[in-house]
C-alpha cells in the first residue's frame, strides 16, 4: 500500500502594529495563528518605515494587519487616535491585505508591567516594550476571532 502523508495548509500570518511617534513595535502570529510573538521595533521617524512594514507583510506571508487604535478610558477617541488613523491611511497604501484597527487600551502599560515583573529595567526594555505591546494587542485580536475549521 502506498500511503501519502497528510498535508497541512498553514494559514497566512497576522501582524500586530503598535504605533508610536518614535518607535513602532511589531508582533507576528505563528503559522497556525494561535500565538502572537514579538518581532521587531522600527524607527517611526524613518521615512522608509511604511516600506519596511510592507516588506515584512510580503516576506512573512501576512494576511491581516492589526493596528492598535488608542481610546480614552471612556471609550472616546483623542488626538493619539487621529495620528493612528493618519498612519493607517498611509499604511493601507503600502500593504495589499486587510488592515484592522483594534482597541489597544492598556497594552503598553501591561507590556511594561510584564517586563518589570520579568526583572527587566526600563533602559533594558525601552525598545522591546513596543514589540510586547504589539504582541498583546495582536493576541487580543486573535482571541476575539471566531474559530475556523
Amino acid at each position: 500500500m502506498n500511503y501519502e502523508l497528510p498535508t497541512y495548509n498553514c494559514s497566512p500570518r497576522a501582524l500586530g502594529v503598535d504605533f508610536g511617534e518614535v518607535r513602532i513595535g511589531l508582533a507576528i502570529t505563528d503559522e497556525l495563528r494561535m500565538l502572537a510573538h514579538p518581532l521587531i521595533t522600527l524607527d517611526a521617524r524613518n521615512p522608509k518605515v511604511m516600506r519596511q512594514i510592507g516588506e515584512i507583510v510580503m516576506e512573512k506571508n501576512v494576511r491581516d494587519v492589526v493596528l492598535g487604535l488608542p481610546r480614552n478610558m471612556d471609550g472616546s477617541y483623542g488626538a493619539a487616535a487621529e495620528k493612528v488613523r493618519v498612519f493607517a491611511t498611509l499604511l493601507k497604501q503600502e500593504i495589499k491585505c486587510p488592515l484592522h484597527l483594534w482597541d489597544e487600551r492598556w497594552t503598553t502599560v501591561a507590556a511594561q508591567r510584564a517586563l518589570r515583573e520579568a526583572g527587566k529595567k526600563t533602559k533594558e526594555y525601552r525598545g522591546f516594550v513596543d514589540q510586547v505591546a504589539a504582541q498583546l494587542l495582536l493576541q487580543s485580536w486573535m482571541d476575539a476571532q471566531p474559530p475556523s475549521l
